[in-house]
């Protein structure tokens, strides 16, 4: 059970919100009827396949698909040859089927459309393509040189031209200030989401050349608006397109953005006449969709003798792959602790993103923050060390307060980063163990993330219709995404809790482009703050019309009802009250009857960050501190966890039991993260592309977490939350780090910390 530590000002009584309500689509997971694209079948439907570069960079001179055409039960077989080009990606510069040249191994040459997976397969098998090997380049450093092999030969570089750099203050002058100044580089590797669910998807085209894709994404929506450049490559441009999302066997991110893989299913449907499904093995999970980048950072920061931070200088250099997704953008989050972790009045920060013959990157949880919070919050040790202060006082000293203004202008709402270092202080009991301990020691990292949602697109909402029935069942559609964080279940809370009813009365149904209204998609933590706030305006607009049928019946003015378990009732006379679905029923049978429909779309009043990086990216932020306890062997260089602790200023909690398994999830994969896994390629090529070869962890690996939930109640999220999807794992890495440093002596400044680098002789 977590441990909640409630706002100064006391708690509001609730009926639902802040209850342990199991999610909605529980009881149907467990029994094995939710349906996952794996699951999908429709009629006539074909399987699909993809056929793989063999080259990280080579031209294509040759694909011959004659034997593969001929196979029986073979519907369809497309190149880059026979079909209308069509390119994703962020700057589009990825062909959704390559032709003249491929840039990595993962590259799509070919596709087949079989009436099974085996004849499909084997039609792959029957495909040849002629190679001409080109040079090639892995390192972003080497990438930069001017010898350098172009990945793409309309580019003037390999350095991607996107305005990654922020200056803030003046860094001379906050050099100058400075007592203490601490350089140090730092390393991060690639890692890849681990999705029990690979991914894929199906297509299908109606007999009116309308198309319906299912598909476990994450962006609907944007998704919607992506196919729609396939049709019009097809010349279906004024067709419909209807995305449906099934259920999501985890995404993290990897779900954020459209694929070529979609396009091609969407292209293997059109010619063969009949739907296609194509889904992933495992192998291709791990090889063939984008990761974390690799990033290595060079950081600098200065303090004064009393411990005030004076300035944080960072550059990076950001491995983008071949091809440009988020992952390319994450630079835009990496500046948010860079310029608002702490108080830092002069700031400079430029990252490159470089393309090379890697794999490409993409947004995995967290979005760039963990990369740049390793760096900062195991620097903040060390120059705590250097000053000669406690390294938790250290961050009290520095750290960020309510009402706070920072230099890139993100206006610091509610903020419990105080109160989350003071609950890690005491649950591990840091004034006593802290640097006392040969072989055990305690460390902590601290965390802002957004919370508020996240302005990336000019339109950062989500729209939400509530309907109700004479029965006083309440149907919310949502364009929401639930990709098993649970929102179904906390839009049910909220819209309950506004309309006086039990939560089991209330239906959330989302998933569909042709159902429910627009939202941009699951991701920079927002479906709480923004689903949540346009679910809860939609209710109060529902309970309003409720009002308003209610006052002539019960003989009482509007501004006098209220709702609570089910009844409307008079706050001037209690005997005036009225079972909700009555209300309804009276509202609806009689002559020019209604029933109560609401909608309504709310944008968050968030900021596009100008060209000076500038501008309050996010209505809300939230802050959390990671604490650990470890024992370290030091002669083998086993790490043990003996105790973890999570503190997160979560605004207002909506649902107890989903905050900790969010806290607790991101603890496994910010654990996972630190210290075992890595993505290893070998000139381009993924060494270890399945869970035997690519270590995660597993139930034995987890240690009991301890949960602290810091109520701050946010005054613009829904009844005061925040957004804690993707927090609970960017403080991990650091806080372990810290602690290891605190038991050994030793600082690992690269990922993961595994056993061989901690017996190494020197830092790493």
């Amino acid at each position: 059970m977590a441990k909640v530590l409630e706002p100064k000002t006391g708690r509001p009584e609730y009926q639902t919100v802040g209850a342990r309500v199991p999610k909605l689509d529980a009881l149907e997971k467990v029994q094995g009827k939710a349906t996952y694209i794996h699951d999908l079948k429709v009629p006539r439907m074909l399987y699909g396949k993809i056929l793989w570069s063999e080259h990280a960079h080579a031209r294509i001179r040759k694909i011959d698909t004659s034997r593969a055409e001929k196979l029986p039960g073979v519907k369809a077989v497309i190149t880059g040859y026979n079909t209308p080009e069509i390119k994703t990606g962020f700057f589009k510069d990825n062909p959704v089927l390559k032709k003249d040249k491929v840039r990595q191994f993962r590259d799509e040459v070919a596709a087949v459309a079989a009436e099974s997976e085996a004849i499909a397969e084997e039609a792959l098998g029957l495909i040849d393509v002629e190679y001409e090997p080109l040079p090639a380049v892995f390192d972003p450093v080497e990438a930069m040189g001017k010898d350098a092999p172009l990945i793409h030969e309309d580019k003037e570089s390999n350095v991607l031209k996107l305005p990654w750099k922020m200056v803030l203050g003046d860094l001379d002058e906050g050099r100058r200030q400075a007592d203490f100044v601490v350089e140090e580089s730092f390393s991060m590797p690639w890692v890849t989401h681990c999705c029990m669910g690979t991914s894929g998807c199906l297509a299908e085209f109606h007999a009116n050349g309308n198309l319906t894709v299912h598909s476990p994404t994450q962006i609907r929506y944007l998704a919607q608006r992506d196919f729609r450049d396939a049709m019009a490559a097809l010349g279906l441009k004024d067709k419909r397109v209807q995305v449906v999302t099934t259920a999501i066997g985890g995404a993290f991110g990897s779900k954020l953005d459209t694929y070529p893989f979609e396009f091609i299913t969407i292209l293997l449907a059109y010619y063969a006449g009949r739907p296609v499904k194509l889904v992933f093995s495992r192998e291709e999970e791990f090889f063939a969709t984008p990761s974390r980048q690799k990033v290595e950072a060079r950081i600098s920061q200065g303090c004064k003798k009393d411990g005030h931070l004076t300035f944080r200088e960072v550059e990076m250099v950001l491995d983008n792959g071949a091809y440009t997704s988020w992952g390319a953008t994450t630079p835009s989050v990496m500046m948010m602790p860079i310029s608002s972790l702490y108080k830092v009045p002069n700031v400079y920060y430029k990252a490159k993103c470089v393309y090379t013959n890697n794999i490409y990157a993409t947004a995995m949880r967290g979005y760039g923050n963990p990369q740049a919070t390793f760096a900062i919050e195991s620097q903040m040790d060390t120059l705590a060390e250097q000053a000669g202060i406690d390294p938790l006082e250290f961050r009290m000293i520095n750290a960020n307060t309510p009402g706070e203004l920072t230099p890139q202008n993100f206006e610091i709402g509610s903020c419990g980063l105080k109160e989350c270092l003071e609950a890690v202080r005491d649950s591990l009991n840091w004034d006593e163990k802290k640097g006392k301990q040969d072989g055990r020691g305690v460390g902590v990292g601290s965390l802002i993330h957004v919370g508020g949602g996240a302005r990336i697109y000019k339109s950062d909402g989500c729209g939400t219709i509530i309907k109700l029935d004479d029965f006083g069942k309440v149907t919310v559609m949502s364009g929401a995404t639930d990709m098993g964080q649970g929102s179904d279940t906390v839009i049910a809370q909220i819209v309950a809790e506004e309309l006086g009813i039990d939560v089991e009365d209330v239906a959330v149904a989302m998933g569909n482009t042709d159902m429910e209204t627009w939202d941009v998609g699951a991701h920079a933590s927002r479906t709480t703050f923004v689903a949540g706030n346009s679910a809860l305006f939609a209710a109060r607009k529902a309970k309003e019309q409720i009002f308003e049928i209610a006052a002539p019946i019960l003989q009482e003015p509007v501004d006098a009802l209220a709702i609570k378990e089910g009844s409307v009732y008079s706050l001037n006379n209690p005997e005036a009250s009225m079972q909700l679905a009555r209300v309804l029923r009276a509202a609806h049978f009689k002559t020019g009857g209604t029933q109560i429909v609401a909608s309504h779309f709310y944008d968050p009043p968030t900021q596009m960050l100008d060209k000076e990086m500038k501008g309050n990216f996010s209505v809300a932020y939230t802050y959390g501190v990671h604490g650990v306890e470890v024992e370290v062997d030091k002669e083998t260089g086993h790490v043990e966890i003996i105790k973890y602790v999570i503190a997160m200023d979560v605004g207002r909690a909506i649902n107890m039991m989903l905050l900790e398994g969010q806290l607790e999830g991101g603890a496994a994969m910010g654990l996972g993260y630190s210290l075992m896994e890595e993505l290893h390629a070998e000139k381009g090529k993924i060494l270890n592309p399945n869970f035997l070869d690519y270590k995660i962890l597993t139930f034995p690996d987890m240690p009991e977490v301890t949960s602290v939930i810091v109520e701050t109640e946010d005054q613009f999220g829904p009844f005061g939350a925040k957004g804690i999807g993707e927090p609970p794992l960017v403080g991990s890495a650091p806080a372990i780090a810290n602690a290891i440093y605190d038991a050994t002596g030793k600082r690992v400044r690269s990922l993961p910390i595994i056993p061989e680098k901690l017996v190494a002789q020197e830092d790493e």
